[in-house]
């Protein structure tokens, strides 16, 4: 049965054993809770994913995940682009968890998770314009500053990428902890295969 190109929580609850999910958030984010079973490939490193993800979607369905859709819609995009089949999961978590579904959380993660991204970015983007704003009252200037930043949202929205974002995931706390594993390397191996590596002494 080919997946379609978008699945409501409902939809992919009871398909979870067919499908290979995959949580394109960042690694501070995944820790935070995810869909039982998902394997962890951040967005930016969806490229360096694309070999094993085209052996994942040949031994069945992928399904797409982040936290309201929109950033696991830029997957199946940039997948779909590649000659990969892939469906993003509506609504994301979010919808995930409202729809009275569990979420695996690791018992290493940190007990403070980081906000969502989308949260991150308006806090940014909220605190620039009022930074140029504050600044302009002094120098007039700076106020086109505040502009620059609204005209970077309605290009964001309108082509559906997201700079800041992207700038954002590569911050320590949205990186996995220094000292631990390579934990791409280990989810690129698990859909090659279909196995998960094994657990190793000392990991986590």
């Amino acid at each position: 049965m080919p997946t379609p190109s978008a699945l409501t929580p409902e939809q992919a609850h009871p398909r979870l054993s067919t499908l290979t999910v995959v949580d394109v958030r960042t690694p501070g984010e995944y820790a935070a809770g995810h869909i039982p079973g998902a394997l962890n490939v951040p967005l930016d490193q969806l490229g360096r994913a694309l070999p094993a993800l085209r052996e994942a979607a040949g031994r069945g369905g992928l399904l797409m995940v982040c936290a309201s859709g929109a950033r696991s819609g830029r997957a199946c995009t940039d997948l779909a682009a590649a000659g990969i089949p892939a469906a993003t999961l509506v609504g994301g978590t979010s919808a995930w968890v409202a729809a009275g579904h569990t979420v695996d959380r690791p018992e290493s993660a940190p007990a403070r998770a980081p906000w969502l991204m989308d949260r991150q970015i308006r806090f940014v983007a909220g605190g620039l314009v009022v930074a140029g704003l504050l600044v302009g009252l002094v120098l007039p200037g700076a106020r086109w500053f505040s502009a620059a930043v609204g005209v970077g949202l309605v290009f964001s929205a309108v082509t559906n990428t997201c700079a800041m974002g992207a700038l954002l995931a590569r911050l320590p706390h949205n990186r996995p902890r220094p000292g631990h594993r390579d934990d791409l390397a280990a989810t690129l191996a698990t859909l090659t295969t279909g196995q998960p590596e094994p657990h190793a002494p000392g990991r986590s």
